[in-house]
């Protein structure tokens, strides 16, 4: 059965970019690992592995994701977890725009 496009963006999309957020709480705005693991929601442990590359391992390498990154972790910080949903879909939608995530077979990468 092929999986619907949402179930792809969770089992790959979704580790970039709490990745990506993470990264950027920590290295821009100066959190550490538990505070961002708190402000995401998420354990401390996948944070770590965020961190390590275990876990969201494509590589971004588009300085306009990185200030859509930067843009999402300020707002989370600033709002709280209310915001963590309307920013991780607004990066989804950018990722899908710029057919980082195929959501279909049509436009499906290799991976390397």
């Amino acid at each position: 059965m092929k999986r619907t496009p949402c179930e792809y963006i969770v089992w790959n999309g979704l580790p970039v970019i709490r990745k990506g957020i993470a990264l950027s709480m920590i290295n821009d705005y100066g959190l550490n690992q538990r505070e961002t693991a708190e402000k995401l929601g998420i354990s401390g442990a996948a944070v770590c592995q965020y961190l390590s590359g275990k876990r969201g391992r494509v590589d971004i390498d588009d300085t306009e994701l990185f200030k859509e990154f930067n843009k999402s972790a300020a707002k989370i910080i600033e709002s709280g977890k209310d915001v963590i949903n309307t920013e991780t879909c607004r990066l989804c939608r950018i990722f899908i725009q710029k057919n980082i995530f195929p959501i279909n077979e049509n436009n499906k990468k290799e991976k390397k």
